[in-house]
């Protein structure tokens, strides 16, 4: 059984993937940083459904406590061959009024704790000449978006990372691609999107689901998508 590894895993894209990886028959490492407990609620559910989950809580932005936990879980347990780099926040703010401690905090999770996370695991994943790396980015790494010129830096510097890290790997039977939705149903987006704005800026006329965009991350984890790597692929209902 494969070991697949999903930052910010009890976030409502991350509990989704989490359940369609374990569906697919993986064990499923669902990471927190602060709320280990919704985390373990994740696992509960896996485990119900009859799948395999742990809850592994660390912080993405600590490279040294990034380190020493995969080395040593790895150590126990064997490679972790499928990294989902799901692990994210927003802290919006148009550039003139953004704030110092903004950019870094945004930066720091989103690009920081992809290389935090996935260096450490690189070296027994190649071991196993076999791998999927797939980080959750956004709509406004590929396109921009206004007040989230932070949050746009950090993902399309996720992008690049993709597309130079994909080719490093490529010997090795492991690949290296990039999910960027659009508008996704959640608490945070319905907050923020009504029904009359997603009309108007999404020509499908819906937000997406979690469930549509775990199912993407489930093709791109599988053997199906062996010959699918350094790609950035939108999920967003014809926004762009």
């Amino acid at each position: 059984m494969k070991n697949a590894l999903i930052t910010g895993g009890s976030g409502e894209i991350g509990r989704a993937i989490c359940k369609r990886l374990a569906a697919d028959g993986l064990h499923v490492i669902v990471h927190a940083n602060n709320n280990l407990a919704k985390a373990e609620e994740v696992v509960a559910e896996i485990k119900q459904a009859g799948g395999h989950a742990e809850a592994l809580q660390f912080d993405v932005t600590n490279a040294d406590v990034c380190r020493a936990t995969l080395e040593k879980w790895v150590e126990a347990n064997g490679a972790i061959q499928i990294i989902i780099n799901n692990a994210g926040i927003t802290d919006d703010a148009v550039m003139p009024g953004m704030k110092e401690a903004q950019w870094k905090s945004v930066i720091d999770v989103s690009l920081n704790g992809f290389f935090n996370v996935t260096q450490p695991l690189l070296m027994p994943m190649i071991r196993t000449r076999y791998g999927r790396i797939i980080s959750i980015t956004s709509i406004a790494g590929v396109a921009g978006n206004r007040g989230q010129t932070n949050y746009a830096a950090a993902k399309a510097g996720v992008h690049g990372a993709t597309k130079s890290l994909a080719i490093e790997v490529a010997s090795r039977g492991i690949t290296v691609n990039a999910v960027a939705p659009g508008i996704i149903a959640s608490a945070m987006s319905d907050a923020v999107f009504d029904k009359t704005m997603i009309d108007q800026i999404v020509p499908m006329k819906r937000a997406g689901t979690p469930k549509e965009v775990a199912a993407l991350v489930g093709f791109l984890a599988s053997e199906s998508a062996s010959y699918i790597s350094g790609q950035v692929i939108s999920i967003n209902g014809g926004m762009i």
